[in-house]
């Protein structure tokens, strides 16, 4: 411990500290001190003041050396010593030094209970006295507050930090191999895995997934690969070539010879792999879309083919927004049992009920055409169609001399019933229902012939049960499926004659036969009806036709039925009441039941049964925006629909549905997790948006943007657009624009999808409406009539561009 002593009163005044960090600092023992003092012993003060001698001496010699000098200038300048004094302790940068004459005696203490008022005699202050706890505890709320800050913009800082260290990426890995394309369903199953549930996709890595807070999803029709790898010219040489100048020609063709054509990226159609997308190999038109995506993706549209001939190309909106319904856990387990055979039972419970008449459920005369049935005389109504059925007949050797007989039936409308004979809600709508069942024989030239009828009208009380004896020798009994043996037939009388004449009595306009495959039933009865129902065409195969499930398959599947066992054969009352219980089931529940759309529900529906993340159970909520209206369709499902009559209109609706800025059916500002959305400008100038068959308004909107857009024409609304070159890459660069804009309005961890659907659909559309058109000619005219012959070379032409119409394109990002 130092000792202390009291300074006297000029020592005091020129070296005392008032400053506690001087002070505390003093008191941890330095040990150059020598000299301690106690001063202001008043009621203002009462502090105890220590001083480094050494260092104050210091600090007075130096001010005595500048109050010297000081006085001299002021001599010399003929100024008062105060001026000078204010000059000299004046820096460089413009601050005034505090002054160290001896009026420092006086300084206040900031200590002290009274403030200085500026007056230089003033007693010092102390901050601890009673008359400043009020302006303390406003100093401590101030600071409490600006520590509550300091913290939340911490906790800020933090969960960015997190944030950016677990940051969500989807991209191709290197080391994955794929053995097929990616097809649009698996965009799908990408988007249900981030915002639902599923099995993790193998075609990309998913990183952080739980950290995606939305997905937006576009579609743009007219993005085709060959705009990338330059099978497609977007720039000025070929619309100058068609211009037909010769500078323009002579000016292109200097070009080409002076520079090479510009390398364009390596996209083959056959590869299953995603292109890195560089910027100095794609079109101008392009190139904003590498500053968005790492890579283009070729993306496979699904068909209906049979042999590997294509004839349908799936719709792209379909196919994104109707999603699979899961299996349950009893179907996952039942499949999985080596115990269990066939299909596992159809579950009800996420289907809606729509009951509908038996009438919305007859076979089409295509329908009865493509399923071989022999048709009916009066479906042909000019003298021209029915000769030309006539003919088709005897070359068949399906007429009447044949022992083939047509029900009395002379028209159509005969089978019409007046809305006063029909029962409210009956679903029969006053018809008679009558359900047909064969079972047959092999013959000895090797056709099927006639040994037993069942007959069940729509109550299920049996009609008809005969057994048939055939007028040619049976060479196979088929008793393993027919159930017929010798001794079965040994005593029987009844012909087939007998049973189509007691048919032809029963059978009226009004009368419906029900059956499976019922065209084989006919023709073993030699018998034809224009009003049928085949419970093989209304439930059909997941593959399309000639593909037909049977029917034991459907009684397991939609009626939890066991027939057909054994080695005892079929019985045909048991398979005619099937038929009569898949028809009433289907007229309880919709025409759409039995059909794919049985396992299927649109995507938004099921994205209203997931949970959003960090919320008090709010379901997950999905967006359409698009061209034209959306009351219908897949707009009827989601959340919130937002219909467009341009691409600017379509990128503003995403932005404002992405942004929980779009309002939802009841009124409310609704948030979205997911945003499906599309552009067709670029459809539109490419001539692939087709004009929709019905009148809803969107063929309105369709010709307004047209000419907005400068490509109406003056020869008619059926002319084809097909915009190329220069223009097209305008039609481009306005879309690719349109997607950046989109981009640039989602908010980060927003997983972006593009994907362009399917290629160019008009040679599809062309074979298909000359397929339509020949089936229809087909009906009423002899072949050489026929303005339209479909044969080997058009189905072959059919399946090409169909599998060319099938190649899109996509692109897959977070922001």
């Amino acid at each position: 411990m130092t000792k202390r002593k009291r300074p006297s009163d000029e020592d005091q005044a020129e070296s005392a500290d008032y400053g506690v960090g001087a002070t505390l600092a003093a008191l941890r023992g330095n040990e150059d001190t020598t000299d301690t003092a106690v001063a202001g012993s008043g009621d203002d003060g009462g502090w105890t003041t220590v001083v480094n001698s050494r260092k104050k001496r210091r600090q007075r010699d130096s001010h005595k050396e500048r109050k010297d000098s000081s006085s001299t200038s002021s001599k010399a300048s003929g100024r008062p010593q105060s001026e000078s004094q204010g000059e000299a302790d004046t820096q460089g940068n413009g601050k005034q030094k505090p002054s160290t004459s001896h009026h420092a005696s006086h300084s206040p203490n900031p200590f002290s209970e009274n403030p200085a008022d500026g007056k230089r005699d003033a007693p010092p202050t102390n901050p601890f006295s009673a008359n400043n706890k009020g302006a303390e505890r406003e100093r401590s709320k101030s600071a409490q507050n600006t520590s509550s800050d300091r913290k939340r913009e911490k906790e800020e800082r933090g969960k960015e930090r997190k944030l950016d260290r677990n940051y969500p990426v989807i991209e191709h890995s290197h080391h994955a191999r794929l053995n097929y394309h990616v097809k649009i369903s698996d965009l799908q199953s990408l988007v249900l895995y981030i915002l639902v549930e599923g099995n993790a996709p193998q075609w990309v890595s998913v990183q952080n997934r739980g950290a995606i807070r939305h997905v937006v999803m576009l579609l743009v029709p007219g993005l085709e690969s060959g705009m990338f790898n330059g099978k497609l010219s977007l720039d000025s040489h070929e619309s100058a070539q068609n211009e037909g100048s010769v500078e323009a020609i002579v000016g292109t063709a200097i070009d080409n010879v002076e520079s090479d054509p510009p390398k364009r990226l390596t996209i083959s159609p056959d590869d299953y792999y995603p292109v890195s997308l560089k910027s100095d190999r794609m079109p101008e038109a392009l190139q904003k879309l590498s500053g968005i995506f790492r890579n283009i993706w070729p993306i496979k549209t699904p068909g209906d083919h049979n042999s590997n001939q294509y004839r349908k190309v799936h719709s792209p909106v379909d196919t994104m927004l109707t999603s699979q319904i899961p299996k349950s856990k009893d179907e996952k387990q039942m499949k999985k049992s080596s115990s269990h055979k066939g299909p596992v039972p159809q579950d009800t419970k996420h289907w809606e009920n729509k009951r509908t008449p038996v009438t919305e459920f007859l076979a089409t005369l295509v329908e009865q055409q493509e399923n071989e049935y022999v048709i009916h005389p009066t479906w042909f109504t000019t003298p021209e169609a029915k000769d030309a059925a006539l003919q088709g007949r005897k070359a068949a050797r399906t007429t009447v001399d044949d022992g083939w007989v047509d029900t009395n039936i002379t028209s159509l409308e005969e089978g019409d019933v007046p809305e006063s004979e029909i029962e409210q809600g009956s679903v029969t709508a006053g018809k008679k229902v009558l359900a047909i069942d064969c079972e047959m024989c092999k013959s000895e030239n090797d056709e099927l012939v006639l040994t037993r009828i069942s007959v069940l009208d729509w109550d299920g009380s049996v009609v008809i049960d005969r057994l048939v004896k055939p007028d040619v020798t049976i060479k196979d009994y088929l008793t393993r499926w027919s159930g017929i043996t010798p001794t079965m037939l040994q005593d029987v009388t009844t012909t087939l004659a007998d049973i189509q004449k007691e048919l032809l009595e029963i059978i009226t306009p009004r009368t419906i036969l029900v059956g499976h495959s019922l065209n084989s039933d006919l023709n073993a009865l030699k018998l034809t009806h224009p009003f049928i129902i085949d419970t093989g065409i209304i439930y059909p195969h997941a593959r399309g036709p000639p593909y037909k499930q049977s029917l034991k398959w459907l009684a397991q599947k939609f009626l939890s039925l066991e027939i057909q066992k054994g080695a005892e054969g079929h019985d045909s009352i048991d398979d005619a009441q099937v038929c009569l219980d898949l028809l009433k089931q289907k007229c309880e529940r919709g025409p759409k039941w039995g059909t794919s759309e049985t396992n299927a529900e649109s995507i938004f529906k099921r994205l209203g049964r997931a949970i959003r993340p960090k919320s008090s159970n709010s379901p997950r909520a999905g967006a359409v925006v698009d061209w034209g209206d959306l009351t219908r369709g897949h707009g009827a499902q989601a959340q919130v629909t937002i219909g467009c009559k341009s691409d600017a209109e379509v990128v503003e609706g995403i932005d404002r549905a992405v942004n929980g800025f779009a309002q939802g059916k009841d009124g409310a500002t609704e948030k979205v997790d997911f945003v499906w959305g599309r552009l067709r400008e670029l459809e539109l100038a490419r001539g692939w948006w087709e004009a929709p068959k019905l009148s809803n308004g969107t063929e309105a909107i369709r010709q307004a943007a047209l000419e907005r857009l400068g490509l109406a024409t003056s020869r008619g609304e059926d002319e084809e657009v097909d915009v190329t070159g220069a223009k097209l890459g305008e039609a481009v660069s306005r879309t690719v624009e349109h997607i950046a804009q989109v981009y640039e309005s989602l908010p980060r961890c927003t997983a972006f999808i593009v994907y362009s659907g399917t290629g160019d659909p008009r040679e599809v559309r062309r074979l298909q409406a000359m397929y339509q058109q020949h089936k229809r000619e087909y009906a009423t005219k002899n072949w050489d009539n026929l303005s339209v012959k479909w044969t080997d070379t058009e189905v072959q032409a059919l399946s090409q561009a169909c599998q060319s119409a099938r190649d899109g394109v996509g692109f897959v990002v977070v922001k």
